[in-house]
């Protein structure tokens, strides 16, 4: 027999130990593309169940607000001692489904905590009133005054408000009225830009981060003009309303409505300087807008969104959702 040599057990050793390394290697991809295909297919399914969630969320919301509007039927007053303003702190989602079972049970849901809230709308200054107000001139002073309290420039402030009204004009209808021509003049639309629909997009028209951040909390941007809740605005807004009208007699009305709430426009009426109260179509004590935020904590994931809903009566229909980043300031429609 032919006697093996030393080189040629060497090369055996070799060709068995790369084997060994190519199998190794190959079993290793395999069993990592596996983990990560569990790991898409659990995130996947953790998307799905807190998609389910928010939507179950949105509709808990709808249905208060629903409730709501046949609790006022007969005197619609919309303030923030009702039931829909009180926010719902972070609870465990369990103790909601298996309110009628014991204490065990409940332990054995899903790690899942729920918290949101409700707010009004039309608490905040409607920036579509500039372009669809009867009264653009007097909407422009309101919103300067905002801009003044935040720190924007006049000149900003108008170049924005001429940017606002030139995107939101040409984004109308067709139907609208036309030129002698039979078609819109070249300057309704020569500058616009996409029509924004949430308040984040305004940076489009120019605002800048800064300007955005300090007007947020007092404006909205909703589909139709529409008027100001006292019994909701801040001292801000119900300060920019009217000429004269100062931030301490605004603080005045916001203290005064928390013992007892405005049950119609007229007993606003007393805060505002002598012929200053804005006029019936401006304000209001009730509202058909409201913001719905859900917030779901899903062991290690985070999932928030924003809805904006519309109540005519006791019909709530959402208008617009969308899932925010979590950690983000919230943006507003």
């Amino acid at each position: 027999m032919r006697r093996t040599t030393r080189g040629e057990r060497g090369a055996a050793l070799l060709t068995a130990m790369l084997i060994v390394t190519l199998v190794a290697s190959l079993a290793a991809a395999m069993v990592w593309r596996q983990a990560r295909a569990v790991q898409v297919e659990a995130a996947e399914r953790a998307r799905s169940q807190a998609g389910w969630i928010l939507v179950g969320a949105l509709d808990w919301a709808r249905l208060i607000l629903r409730e709501d509007a046949f609790a006022n039927r007969n005197a619609p007053v919309d303030h923030l001692n009702e039931v829909w303003a009180v926010p719902l702190a972070e609870s465990r989602l369990s103790t909601f489904l298996a309110a009628d079972r014991d204490k065990a049970a409940a332990d054995d849901g899903p790690e899942a905590f729920l918290s949101g809230s409700i707010e009004d709308a039309q608490g905040r200054y409607n920036l579509r009133n500039l372009v669809d107000g009867s009264d653009t001139a007097l909407e422009q002073r309101v919103f300067q005054r905002l801009c003044d309290m935040a720190g924007i420039s006049a000149s900003q402030a108008q170049q924005f408000a001429l940017q606002l009204r030139t995107s939101l004009t040409a984004a109308k209808p067709a139907s609208a009225p036309a030129s002698d021509s039979g078609k819109r003049d070249a300057s309704d639309t020569a500058n616009a830009v996409l029509p924004p629909q949430r308040i984040e997009q305004l940076r489009w028209l120019g605002l800048d981060e800064l300007a955005l951040a300090r007007l947020s909390p007092w404006i909205t941007l909703l589909p139709k003009k529409t008027p100001v809740n006292l019994n909701t605005a801040p001292r801000e807004v119900i300060a920019a309303l009217a000429e004269g009208m100062d931030l301490g007699a605004a603080e005045r009305l916001v203290q005064a409505r928390k013992s007892k709430e405005l049950s119609n426009v007229n007993d606003a009426a007393a805060y505002f300087p002598a012929q200053a109260m804005p006029q019936a179509d401006r304000v209001s004590v009730n509202s058909n807008y409201f913001l719905v935020t859900a917030r779901l904590r899903l062991d290690d994931r985070l999932v928030e969104e924003r809805a904006l809903v519309e109540r005519q009566g006791r019909d709530v229909r959402v208008l617009d959702r969308q899932r925010l980043t979590p950690g983000s300031t919230p943006p507003r429609p």
